[in-house]
Order: C-alpha cells, then structure tokens, then sequence
C-alpha cells in the first residue's frame, strides 16, 4: 500500500452530505431506521458471508456502525472502515455502549486503506461504492480483493442500475420514497441520480469479475438496487 499518487480521486471531499457533524450523523441514523429493516439486512449479511465466531471482515463505509457492531456480536473481529470522523466516533460510542471489544476503527477509504495484517475471511460494503467514479470503482475493487484470503468471501449492496426501463425506474423510486420517508430523503435521492455515480449492473458485474471475483449470488430490487454474493477466485 505505497503513498497515493498526486492524480488520485479525493476521496476526502463529500460528493453529497458532509456527515462531518455529530448531529447529521445521528439525524442519518434515525431516518434510515424509519424506512429500512437495517437489522434484517445486517443479519442476511452475515449469513450470506458465512461469517462465524472469531474469522475477520471489514466494512467500507461502515457509517453509524449498524453492521459492524450485529457482526461484533456475532463474534468476529470487525474492522469499521469510514472517511468520517464523525461516523466512526458514533459507532464506537455505540459499540462500548453495548459492551462490544473486537471492533477496529480506521478513517480511511476504498483507495486509502492499508491493512495491518492477514488477509481477511470477509468484506463488505453497502450504499457506499457509488461515491466513486467507475475508473475508480475498479481500482478499489481490486484492492478489496486484495484484502481477502483465497476464496474469501465479499458482499456489496448499492443503487445499482438495471438498463430495462431506467428512467421510469427511477421516477417510481422518487416517488415511493417521497411517501416513505419525506422531503429531505427525497432531495437526497434526486441529488443521488444527478451527482453521485451509480452505475449499470452489467458495468459492476463486469468489474468484480475483473477484480477476481466470482458472483456466487445476485439480487436485483426495482431497477434501481442490486445485492452480490462474491467469492474470491
């Protein structure tokens, strides 16, 4: 993991919210809960891992810490991974609330992260990828592979486009959530679609095949989600 050439993506600069503030972290964290079964999504990350007591995963973009902290539980040894200072302050908050000692907090990125040890049994990432351009995605995605033992396990969930019916998939996702969740989650959506890098399925599949892995599962959710189950080849 040598030091960053001067033309690498900036990871650093938020392409949509600044969760550099405690209390944006906090308000993200109850809104998603109102619309989102992030326990039950957490709980079909683990079992889709094979993830068992004492075997090692990270979290890029771990955010408020949901998963790490159920994977903690679970009793692995977790590596929270996230840019945001404010993001990894509340999960480990959360974390010694609940008495959790097996998770690793590091302030880093896809492009950033250098690992201190083994590789891993496991790795995961959810809503988080799209924040970088495709180029970019590539590279990161060889240097989650990287990380991983040999058939190694890894599981992404993102907005990912289907190209059947894009654009009405698209409308019909801004106005579901618009009745779900309200105005602020509805902005961020449209501002998802205008500003953020959500790719096509058959681009992203494309890459994980390139960056070594095998797609052992894939789910697909209105045109607009997409869930893998990977192994490392």
């Amino acid at each position: 993991m040598n030091s960053k050439p001067t033309w690498q993506w900036d990871e650093s600069i938020p392409i949509s919210t600044d969760f550099s503030d405690r209390k944006v972290v906090e308000a993200y964290d109850a809104r998603h809960r109102q619309f989102r079964d992030i326990d039950g999504e957490n709980a079909d990350r683990i079992a889709r891992l094979h993830l068992q007591p004492g075997q090692t995963v990270a979290d890029f973009g771990c955010g408020t810490g949901a998963f790490v902290r159920q994977a903690a539980r679970h009793g692995a040894q977790v590596f929270a991974i996230d840019l945001s200072a404010a993001m990894l302050d509340f999960t480990k908050w959360k974390a010694e609330e609940e008495g959790l000692t097996t998770i690793e907090c590091h302030q880093s990125g896809f492009l950033t992260y250098a690992h201190d040890g083994p590789p891993m049994d496991a790795v995961t990432t959810s809503m988080a990828l799209h924040h970088l351009p495709d180029f970019w995605k590539q590279k990161a995605l060889n240097r989650l592979a990287s990380l991983l033992k040999p058939a190694g396990r890894f599981h992404l969930a993102d907005v990912v486009f289907s190209e059947e019916n894009t654009d009405s998939n698209i409308e019909a996702w801004i106005e579901q959530m618009g009745k779900l969740a309200g105005d602020d989650v509805l902005a961020s959506i449209r501002s998802h679609v205008r500003k953020e890098f959500s790719t096509y399925t058959w681009i992203l599949e494309g890459m994980l095949s390139r960056a070594g892995f095998r797609i052992e599962e894939a789910q697909y959710k209105e045109g607009i989600f997409a869930r893998y189950t990977c192994i490392k080849d």
